[in-house]
């Protein structure tokens, strides 16, 4: 179901896995699940891990909440079925941007280079 609010502040509290999902997709990056997967992992020093079942589910309420955008690339050569990338949209950056904000523990540098 489709959230039809434009105020960051209003989706506060996120569910933890959004939050990763929208920290591992920097500005303007397109990633595929498996490396958001990996940047999920990266980006905390392997102390934390999104798995697929979790990740697909908040990529799905995601789109639907225009936190991110979904795009399938006509020249994908994985050989396998089409994959899926996705990018955080402006909205998705403010939201993130609203729960850095209202979260009680010090800025990371994840926070810091991921969100600027």
């Amino acid at each position: 179901m489709r959230r039809l609010t434009r105020d960051p502040a209003e989706l506060i509290p996120l569910k933890h896995s959004t939050y990763q999902v929208l920290l591992a997709l920097g500005d303007g990056e397109v990633m595929h699940g498996y490396a958001i997967m990996q940047a999920v992992s990266a980006m905390t020093d392997g102390r934390e891990a999104i798995l697929p079942g979790t990740l697909y589910a908040a990529l799905a309420r995601m789109v639907d909440e225009g936190l991110v955008t979904e795009s399938t690339p006509k020249d994908d050569a994985s050989g396998g079925p089409a994959r899926r990338y996705y990018q955080r949209t402006r909205f998705g950056r403010a939201v993130a941007r609203s729960r850095s904000d209202s979260a009680h523990f010090p800025a990371g540098i994840v926070i810091a280079t991921r969100l600027k």
